[in-house]
């Protein structure tokens, strides 16, 4: 029997007035993944995420966390669940280990457990030395990860962390996105919403992108380069007359584009399959001196870019 999906929506709907901000959106999420919800301002990420915690009904269509569904049975998702909003109150003037002791509190974790419950979450976000501090004292950084200690208290299945890196330094993202992985290998679901591609195309296994409220892909990261990739770049730096190299390659079948730069020769290859060594042969046997030759990784920003036209609501 197949695992229940950690989160399921079928044909998701959510309209404010007139506008629509999700449009049919159909997404599964399956146990253990580290997702990547990807979109610009007002495609419906935070939308999408808010009904998944509860918090807003969808107009239409339906959505389940953990095999709960979120409108009927909105309790039990509560239970499964930690949610960070982009942006949350903390209270400037509690202490660390009060303030998380006030949500354990909230989740009815008996306070004969608490202090071990709020020692552990405070080891699992790097904050154990802070425990003592006025949370007004922290840094952004710790404040998020502070955050993060929150959503945790209960052990959640799901964790739903809209933007959580946003507004962070790059030392301050680079730790928090090690926490989220250290969680991933722990068996935790994570929907992580955010801007920063690049972070996400080596942190997650698997990605949506959405633009105005409908879903363009859904799918493992290298899945969403192959869709777009037309052809494999290949960058050559010859010591020889660079003319001489061009039209070498250009009397190859294999190869579609041969485009000189300043220092090197950007190639395009006639297919996703093409070996790149025909490249290497073809101007080795030509007689050219081949110096350098290093293939282009079409990174998650230059395909988001690629199959997203920038349009919000």
């Amino acid at each position: 029997m197949e695992p229940t999906p950690a989160v399921q929506t079928f044909k998701l709907t959510r309209l404010y007035g007139d506008m629509v901000a999700l449009n049919d959106l159909s997404l599964t999420v399956n146990r253990g993944d580290l997702f990547g919800f990807i979109g610009s301002n007002g495609a419906g990420k935070t939308t999408t995420l808010r009904i998944l915690a509860t918090f807003l009904a969808p107009s239409a269509g339906t959505a389940a966390v953990a095999g709960h569904d979120v409108v009927k049975d909105a309790d039990a998702v509560r239970h499964v669940i930690g949610y960070m909003p982009d942006f949350f109150g903390v209270y400037k003037d509690m202490e660390v280990t009060e303030y998380l002791d006030f949500f354990g509190a909230c989740y009815k974790i008996p306070s004969a457990q608490r202090e071990k419950v709020v020692s552990d979450v405070l080891e699992l976000v790097g904050l154990t030395e802070k425990k003592g501090a006025l949370i007004g004292a922290l840094s952004r950084g710790m404040q998020q990860r502070l955050g993060l200690a929150r959503v945790l208290i209960h052990d959640p299945q799901v964790l739903l962390l809209d933007e959580p890196a946003s507004g962070l330094d790059p030392r301050a993202r680079i730790e928090v996105m090690a926490i989220l992985q250290e969680l991933q290998r722990l068996g935790k679901t994570i929907i992580i919403s955010s801007h920063i591609l690049s972070e996400l195309e080596t942190l997650c296994n698997r990605v949506a992108i959405i633009e105005k409220g409908k879903l363009i892909y859904a799918g493992p990261v290298q899945g969403v380069r192959d869709q777009m990739a037309t052809g494999r770049v290949i960058w050559v730096k010859v010591a020889s007359d660079p003319a001489q190299a061009v039209e070498l390659l250009k009397g190859r079948p294999e190869i579609t584009e041969v485009v000189p730069t300043d220092r090197q020769l950007k190639v395009t290859l006639a297919s996703l399959d093409t070996d790149h060594s025909i490249v290497a042969e073809t101007l080795v046997k030509g007689g050219a001196r081949l110096v350098g030759l290093r293939e282009d990784e079409m990174g998650l920003e230059e395909v988001f870019l690629r199959v997203t036209k920038g349009e919000t609501q």
